[in-house]
């Protein structure tokens, strides 16, 4: 498949360029993390999935991203077909069941790109309603279409990612028009629905981790570790941090997941002050281009598309960095673009291909 090579003239280089600064810090930090010990060489099994992504994302690029909304209730049919496979038959790892083993190639895990797909048939959803405004009826479809992934992605159990959804919905549901009085409905249901969760969804462990997030000191050798020692790192590094390669928690092996959900803890260590404001700096002047692109859109599906993506991308960074501050409780949540894996890095990168694809064809018949 060929693409128009005059598309390539409106290209969002400052958004590819700052995609691609974070990708590189989240290697250098990934090796940092890990160059000793039972994980070293990880960065290298992150490389070759940046490569994949980057591969992903220009065959992406040449598809127009209209196209990939109309094909959207395919792609969603088989994300959910996925999801349930997962559930069926994936090895259980860690006590969750999130994984498709591919032998020499590693793990697959479908619920990262559900926030593509989701983008996509939400985007396609409102944008097929020429509504002025919108009512909670208008979120019948796009929302029981969500909450089924939602769901899906929860039974594994993985809380963090099937919660970036909600965001997702919100912010497009907004955009295309949906009242306050929608909103303040759709806020009493969510409240509902959470002290439900509390109730008869959250496991044992799960709720645990709420209590210590609340008191670390419940179990400060348990639950309660990963907080402590992740503010820990984080408070040690300071101004300009330990240096690189210096951080005595992930050096040590003090840090939890140090190379996954932790990443950021190790880049605040080592770098300190001054490296946690350049890689802040960085996702603002990511979403802020994004939060553009879906400005400039020729149409509502890519204005939606967009800003679906700027929405659970920016929930995803921001409790990211929060958990890792000892703000909000622990969840298995990587950081876009930084945490290692390979789902994690390819999803990053295609969303940043759908992005750019809203961007490149403003300007097209």
């Amino acid at each position: 498949m060929t693409m128009d090579r005059r598309l390539l003239f409106n290209v969002d280089w400052v958004l590819l360029g700052t995609a691609l600064a974070l990708t590189g810090i989240g290697v250098a930090t990934i090796y940092s993390a890990t160059y000793s010990g039972r994980f070293s060489g990880l960065y290298m099994r992150q490389l070759y999935a940046v490569a994949a992504g980057l591969t992903a994302m220009v065959i992406a690029l040449t598809v127009d991203y209209r196209r990939l909304a109309d094909r959207s209730p395919l792609l969603y049919l088989g994300l959910v077909s996925a999801l349930v496979g997962v559930l069926l038959f994936a090895p259980r790892i860690a006590g969750t069941r999130r994984w498709f083993v591919l032998g020499p190639l590693g793990q697959f895990q479908p619920s990262e790109f559900a926030k593509l797909v989701a983008a996509l048939l939400v985007a396609k959803l409102f944008a097929e309603s020429r509504k002025d405004s919108l009512g909670v009826t208008d979120l019948i479809a796009p929302g029981a279409a969500v909450a089924v992934l939602a769901l899906l992605i929860a039974r594994e159990p993985d809380l963090g990612t099937a919660a970036c959804l909600v965001p997702l919905l919100l912010t497009v549901a907004f955009l295309a028009g949906l009242r306050m009085k929608a909103v303040a409905g759709v806020l009493v249901v969510l409240t509902v629905v959470a002290g439900l969760g509390w109730r008869f969804g959250l496991k044992d462990y799960q709720k645990t981790r709420i209590y210590t997030f609340l008191d670390p000191s419940l179990d400060p050798k348990g639950a309660g570790y990963q907080k402590i020692q992740s503010q820990i790192a984080v408070g040690s590094g300071g101004l300009t941090g330990k240096g690189y390669g210096e951080g005595t928690q992930s050096q040590l092996g003090y840090l939890p997941a140090r190379h996954t959900d932790f990443i950021f803890s190790v880049l605040a260590e080592e770098l300190g002050f001054v490296g946690v404001a350049t890689v802040l700096g960085l996702y603002m002047l990511l979403l802020w281009r994004m939060l553009e692109t879906a400005q400039l859109a020729r149409d509502r599906v890519g204005a939606f598309l967009v800003a679906g993506l700027s929405g659970g991308l920016a929930f995803q960074v921001v409790y990211n960095v929060a958990m890792v501050a000892g703000l909000v409780p622990v969840k298995g949540l990587p950081l876009p673009f930084m945490s290692y894996g390979g789902s994690s890095i390819l999803s990053s990168l295609l969303l940043v291909g759908l992005v750019l694809n809203v961007r490149m064809r403003r300007f097209a018949n």
